[in-house]
């Protein structure tokens, strides 16, 4: 386990330097780099205490000690950061670090003024000076590890939302990579939860050391960050764009009371949109975004969204892929010489595995399956 340890802990660093050496480095990436040093202080805390170098060396004993309550608030601000184009934090955030700060300023008599024997008898728990605040301490950490990542998946769900409501086509920040950082911190302080209620709740005793559970999940989020941070490319390289700052931008869905649209003049948005759509065939350009759109019928942003919401029933990302998916049956059926894929790319859309996810959402089955299926047919 002392191998695992180390690895995971000089990953860590390793990581953490990479990214703050990275050129063009944005906001998010500056966060999961101080994460990642985070992490990896962390593992060698628990590492140092594992090997018995706290009894060796008394005055490390509680020194990382609030350090749990600060992944919940880096997930979020990684998060939220990941999803908007801020150069800083801004000054309410810093508000997410005052219960580790907190827990630091009531541990200083401990720190400073404790001598190194009864250091040690508290750590044994045969000084039960801070008994009470263990428990505050452990409560807090599994409340702050189980409503950060809820919050964060909120947050993700919403950026979703934002997306399908102004773009076409597929963000180029993997937001698959976001939503699997956030179930891995909830699920490592669900296991956090479960083992401290088995073991300080009931009692009941372990036969092995459940520690190593919790820290092998830690060092598994370590990993998974190197591996899928080099397969997505934008996590470790210079170019890291996305689609920009839409936080705060949107408006629930069937909100259009105080519009002040009229019913005719909607209509005749919709019909304009739809003439638009199959005359000039704007779907086909696949960087096709709200705003272009409403741009071509000469309409405000706000209005064509509540046309397309009101009318179509179905966000502008939906409404654009039906056309294209449309675009690529009528194609794919009178043309054979060209592969599915080619067809799909004509059709407007601008990668494989975009096209084959919104195909299954929209017929059920893989685009090859459905086209095989109508060539029997006739």
């Amino acid at each position: 386990m002392n191998a695992v340890f180390t690895i995971g802990i000089f990953l860590a660093f390793f990581l953490s330097l990479l990214l703050a050496t990275k050129k063009n480095k944005n906001l998010s990436d500056i966060l999961l780099a101080i994460w990642l040093f985070i992490i990896g202080i962390h593992l060698t805390s628990y590492s140092i205490y594992s090997l018995g170098y706290w009894e060796k060396y008394p005055h490390l004993v509680g020194v990382t000690l609030p350090v749990p309550l600060l992944h919940g608030p880096m997930l979020f601000l990684y998060t939220l950061y990941s999803l908007r184009n801020d150069r800083k934090l801004r000054k309410q955030d810093y508000l997410h670090f005052a219960p580790a700060f907190l827990f630091y300023l009531y541990m200083c008599r401990f720190y400073f003024f404790y001598s190194a024997e009864q250091k040690i008898l508290v750590d044994k728990g045969l000084i039960d000076d801070f008994a009470i605040f263990s428990v505050v301490a452990l409560i807090s950490f599994i409340l702050s590890g189980l409503t950060y990542p809820v919050v964060s998946y909120i947050q993700l769900g919403k950026y979703k939302k934002l997306l399908d409501d102004n773009f076409s086509y597929d963000g180029r920040m993997s937001l698959e990579w976001l939503q699997n950082s956030i179930l891995g911190v909830g699920l490592l302080y669900l296991v956090v939860a479960i083992i401290s209620l088995l073991r300080e709740g009931i009692g009941l005793h372990f036969s092995f050391n459940a520690d190593y559970i919790i820290y092998s999940i830690i060092i598994l989020f370590v990993f998974s960050i190197g591996f899928f941070g080099i397969r997505q490319q934008h996590l470790f390289s210079a170019n890291s764009t996305y689609e920009g700052d839409l936080i705060g931008q949107d408006k629930p869905a069937g909100d259009y009371k105080k519009s002040g649209l009229k019913p005719e003049v909607a209509k005749e948005i919709h019909q304009r949109l739809l003439n638009v759509m199959s005359q000039k065939k704007l779907y086909t350009n696949p960087q096709l975004t709200l705003s272009d759109l409403a741009q071509g019928i000469d309409v405000s942003v706000n209005h064509l969204s509540q046309v397309i919401n009101q009318y179509e029933k179905v966000n502008f990302h939906d409404f654009v892929n039906k056309y294209r998916i449309d675009e690529f049956i009528k194609n794919a059926t009178r043309n054979k010489e060209f592969s599915l894929l080619a067809h799909a790319y004509d059709a407007g859309f601008n990668s494989k595995s975009s096209f084959n996810s919104v195909f299954k959402k929209h017929n059920g089955m893989t685009p090859s399956k459905y086209i095989a299926q109508l060539t029997r047919q006739t």
